[in-house]
């Protein structure tokens, strides 16, 4: 048997067979869910490790645009560091009241120069982004085509991404010379933005280590604080608040849910399996914003998702992804099922395994969509 560790996979595999996941709704008989809910969501954000100083939210709306039937505005709030983060508000043209709303998460994709514009449009068309959500979306920019059905759909960039990304100018000498001679914004400069944003992920990942804290819990924190700004705006039903997204966006899915009381409603596609399944040879095809040290011998993967239940859970998965093995992610939806069925919730979890590669096409597109219908209204 060959293997990425060669010779040390079996230590490694042994090392986690004998995690005991001791805050898993599995791993006892507990007296309520409220309270194994609260342990392990508060053991999942000290893994995390991020908790930065409060600081005023500040939002402001900074234009206004239409686009096929749809309502924008473009806000951008203060993360509390970093450079000002960038969204789009979206809702159907004319609306009135409050009506629910669902923060559309964007992947990663390995294109990092832009956020929200790879699952969402405005009143011009950025670079690539077509070719992109042409590959990974059918073609369709689902936030636009969710707001239509009756949503406020929120779509931010997160940590290191569009407008949360590195400025160049502020990267150190020996990073801005692979930039010279080159237009921002032009296709060349986006591709070259997503290359060295590919190769900097090791030195943010071994930054935030170093720091004594964790990749994942910095844009968990994030996701948490766009949550904070819906819960400002006059047109949002707070009781109804939904997020999902597909792979980087079914990761951040995975860890808001799961540490956001406020999500009535979770949607991720694309991103889950088990940890013994990136383990065999999956971990080189993720990103470093998967990574929570210790996290197995408390919580295996699905683990996470399952401290939103019994809240509404949908988990799409793509039969041919080549990101797990199918088994893993078989293995997911039982563990999960499993899970729900022990909260007696058992019609509040929901996995669809569909033909094809790694995708959030118009079908399962339709089938989320009809979800957050159902379980925010």
């Amino acid at each position: 048997m060959t293997s990425d560790l060669g010779p040390y996979l079996g230590v490694l595999d042994e090392i986690l067979g004998e995690q005991p996941t001791s805050l898993s709704y599995l791993s006892r008989d507990w007296a309520e869910p409220a309270l194994w809910r609260a342990e392990a969501r508060g053991k999942l954000l000290e893994l995390l490790a991020f908790l930065p100083k409060s600081a005023p939210l500040d939002a402001r709306v900074e234009r206004r645009f239409e686009r096929d039937g749809v309502e924008g505005e473009e806000v951008t709030w203060n993360v509390g560091f970093g450079p000002r983060c960038q969204a789009w508000v979206l809702k159907p043209r004319g609306a009135t009241g409050r009506l629910p709303a669902v923060l559309a998460l964007h992947d990663h994709g390995g294109f990092k120069y832009f956020g929200k514009e790879k699952i969402a449009e405005a009143d011009h068309i950025f670079p690539l982004t077509p070719e992109h959500r042409e590959r990974a979306y059918g073609g369709i920019a689902w936030a636009n085509a969710l707001a239509k059905e009756g949503f406020v759909v929120l779509v931010h960039d997160t940590f290191l991404f569009g407008s949360r990304g590195a400025p160049v100018e502020t990267l150190s000498p020996r990073l801005q010379t692979r930039f010279e001679g080159l237009q921002p914004g032009a296709p060349d400069y986006v591709r070259a933005y997503n290359a060295f944003a590919s190769e900097h992920e090791h030195l943010v990942a071994k930054s935030c280590f170093t720091a004594g804290t964790t990749w994942p819990g910095i844009y968990a924190f994030e996701d948490r604080r766009a949550v904070d700004y819906l819960l400002t705006r006059p047109d949002v039903a707070p009781d109804r608040i939904g997020c999902g997204g597909l792979s980087g966006g079914g990761l951040r899915t995975v860890f808001l849910a799961g540490t956001d009381e406020r999500i009535q409603a979770a949607c991720c596609v694309g991103f889950m399996t088990t940890w013994k399944d990136f383990l065999h040879d999956r971990v080189f095809t993720h990103t470093w914003m998967l990574y929570v040290p210790y996290c197995a011998r408390y919580l295996d993967f699905p683990d996470i998702l399952s401290l939103h239940g019994p809240k509404p859970t949908l988990v799409q998965y793509d039969e041919d992804d080549p990101l797990y093995t199918l088994q893993g992610q078989k293995d997911a939806d039982t563990r999960l099922r499993r899970i729900f069925d022990k909260l007696r919730a058992a019609d509040r979890y929901q996995g669809t395994f569909y033909p094809g590669p790694h995708k959030f096409d118009a079908p399962m597109q339709r089938e989320a969509f009809d979800f957050f219908r159902k379980h925010l209204g």
